[in-house]
């Protein structure tokens, strides 16, 4: 009789399995649990033209090098490459482009990756237009001839837009076009872009993939081999190289990945629910509720919403006291630690984009955007409703 409990041996490792062990599951060398800190600089050669693989660690070190393989193996990917901070990730994969190219980007996104676009690479010759991709019609009207690249934030930073990623990538696959999307806010739990055809994901692993608010990381995730060789001569060229040391608490973070964002998402379906019927509250974005723009897209795309809210409150003093109020939330910039944080983006993480740019995005001084952490729902709840008045 056959045992239908049985899983196949061929079966791929489940992504909670993943988180919790790593690309290799341990260190073969001394078969130590938590993957070791190597923290040297450079490696002895038993001989000429003899090497254990590793030379110099702005080459590669095997603390990276396992931090690497495990959020490639997360994305369901081939290749990952570890950088200083997702800002150097970025910056790695526009280096892909070369004068004379253009690409199309989310016009909501990271006011560093704003700044990116506009103030360094422009410069330079690479061409871009900011467009609100939600809209299909928008992307093909913005396609030149030049265009290379495709720059997606699904959901984005801070309105909580959400890309048809199927669709975008069937118009990039009928023109040769790269697609590449910042996977930060869903981590690969959630939502796995190359899975659906998209050619490059960049992450802010400071972020959700670290989860502690401890450290600085970013990663570039591919399945060509290709862009992955330029993507690491970048890395080795420029030495924007992750840490050994930044390398052991991202695969720390990752352990409990599948387990923060769970928690973190139940909490943020509740606080979002809360800010709905507030009667200080105008509107909350979050992709999580079935009234949002991108609900459905989410719901085929992707396994889970996050727990990322922005909303908007009646007054711009409303905004003061609930930053100068919160006691368990706390104000300040980033996101997605294991600790609730409120940024208002319109002076901080988007101070840079001109106000013009951020009026026609709904980005005004009413808006506060919530990472929501895993403290106990009624103590957030508390929180809010005191600062919220």
């Amino acid at each position: 009789m056959t045992n239908t409990n049985v899983v196949s041996k061929s079966k791929q490792k489940s992504i909670e399995t993943v988180a919790v062990h790593g690309s290799k599951g341990y260190d073969p060398l001394t078969g130590a649990i938590s993957y070791p800190i190597y923290q040297s600089a450079t490696f002895k050669h038993e001989g000429l033209h003899q090497s254990t693989g590793y030379d110099y660690a702005r080459l590669q070190n095997p603390t990276r090098e396992e931090v690497e393989n495990t959020v490639a193996k997360l994305e369901n990917a081939e290749f990952g490459v570890a950088f200083s901070t997702g800002n150097a990730a970025v910056t790695a994969v526009l280096s892909l482009f070369k004068k004379g190219d253009h690409v199309i980007v989310s016009d909501d996104l990271y006011g560093g990756t704003y700044r990116l676009f506009e103030e360094i690479y422009s410069p330079y010759g690479i061409e871009h237009n900011f467009v609100d991709t939600t809209e299909i019609d928008n992307i093909l009207d913005a396609i030149k001839e030049n265009t290379r690249g495709i720059f997606i934030e699904t959901p984005s930073n801070p309105m909580m837009k959400v890309t048809d990623l199927k669709r975008v990538v069937e118009i990039a696959k009928e023109r040769n076009i790269v697609v590449i999307v910042d996977n930060t806010f869903l981590t690969p739990y959630f939502f796995r872009p190359i899975e659906l055809g998209a050619d490059i994901v960049v992450h802010s692993g400071t972020k959700y993939l670290g989860g502690h608010n401890d450290t600085l990381a970013g990663f570039v995730v591919t399945n060509s081999e290709k862009t992955n060789e330029r993507i690491r001569f970048y890395q080795k060229s420029t030495g924007a190289t992750l840490a050994p040391f930044d390398s052991w608490l991202i695969l720390r973070g990752i352990k409990t990945l599948h387990v923060r964002m769970e928690y973190c998402q139940r909490n943020a379906i509740t606080l979002a629910e809360f800010l709905e019927n507030h009667p200080n509250v105008t509107d909350v974005f979050y992709v999580g509720l079935p009234n949002h723009k991108g609900y459905s897209i989410i719901k085929e795309q992707a396994s889970g919403f996050g727990a990322m809210i922005s909303f908007k409150v009646k007054n711009v003093r409303i905004v003061e006291k609930v930053l100068s109020s919160v006691k368990v939330i706390t104000f300040a910039e980033s996101l997605g630690g294991v600790e609730s944080l409120i940024t208002y983006p319109h002076t901080q993480t988007h101070s840079e984009m001109p106000e013009d740019f951020k009026r026609k995005l709904g980005l005004d001084d009413h808006t506060l955007r919530l990472s929501v952490g895993i403290e106990h729902i009624d103590d957030l709840l508390i929180d809010l409703e005191n600062a919220l008045g």
